[in-house]
């Protein structure tokens, strides 16, 4: 008896060891976590404090409505801008949307073949390859043809950025519904694409606008591939096939001037569009859960 309870001690001795250990481990993992996050947020408060703090003196009503002032004058604003980068996203998002929806329907309901294969490794290719070339690509198959730059070539352009963001998103959301509601749709004799469109895709749709938001928040702040196809313009555009303001060139314009008002202009401008991507991001985020609900 004396040496089972000796037993009995050891083991209660070390499963108290080991716990202490298993706290400790714990608490130092949490404060790992921790710092890491801390660290993460860091870029991101500065970023925006720093933005705020040099942008917020250029937020005025007349900013909003008012065009850019003729080059010495004081004033002016980014309605244009404001307009010009509404259309390009837009006619973007009409041709990003249907490309990435499709191939993300493709990778989902036929992912086993040797196609879908070539076809995934091709969007994340296309997802790895700098908005600068996908820039020039335009400009060499539509600018230069068309012998102007124009609103139609930067929304080919951010189309094309948008497909693979779109794409990837959709196939991971249709993989999450689950099998036997296919089976259900063509046990009712339903033809297959009924059942792809109808029921998974539909019953997906509030999940699938996080996609979407998330596409069109990277897209918004493109600079590169806008100063290949649709230049800028410092007025009202009034034709598709013509340059078109938006506010990624205009900031870049303004940056790299040597006016103090238009500088201040820029931290204005790049406060505006960072308030819009973080109300993209925080809508994608309401989607998301709403979509999970």
């Amino acid at each position: 008896m004396k040496q089972k309870d000796y037993r009995i001690a050891l083991l209660n001795t070390w499963i108290e060891k080991s716990s202490q250990r298993r706290k400790v481990i714990n608490w130092g993992v949490y404060v790992a976590l921790s710092l890491a996050a801390i660290l993460a947020l860091i870029p991101l408060i500065s970023v925006f404090s720093f933005v705020t703090f040099r942008g917020f003196s250029a937020l005025d009503w007349d900013f909003f409505i008012s065009l850019p002032k003729p080059v010495g004058e004081i004033g002016g604003g980014i309605a244009n801008a404001l307009v010009g980068t509404a259309i390009l996203v837009g006619f973007g998002t009409l041709i990003g949307l249907p490309w990435g929806f499709g191939i993300g329907i493709y990778l989902s309901e036929y992912g086993a073949s040797k196609r879908a294969s070539a076809i995934r490794f091709t969007v994340d290719l296309l997802a790895s390859i700098p908005s600068i070339v996908i820039g020039l690509f335009v400009y060499a198959a539509v600018v230069v043809p068309m012998k102007r730059f124009s609103a139609y070539a930067g929304g080919i352009a951010l189309g094309i950025l948008m497909v693979p963001t779109v794409a990837r998103s959709t196939e991971e959301i249709l993989k999450l519904v689950p099998i036997h509601i296919r089976e259900a749709g063509l046990a009712l004799g339903l033809p297959r694409w009924k059942v792809i469109l109808r029921i998974i895709f539909r019953g997906s749709l509030g999940a699938l606008i996080t996609g979407v938001m998330l596409s069109v928040a990277r897209v918004s702040g493109e600079t590169a591939p806008l100063l290949f196809t649709a230049l800028s313009n410092r007025f009202w555009s009034h034709r598709l096939d013509q340059p078109i303001a938006s506010l990624p060139v205009q900031i870049y314009n303004y940056a790299i001037s040597p006016y103090d008002d238009w500088h201040r202009q820029a931290w204005g401008a790049a406060l505006v569009l960072i308030f819009f991507v973080l109300f993209l991001n925080l809508t994608t985020r309401w989607a998301m859960k709403k979509g999970t609900k």
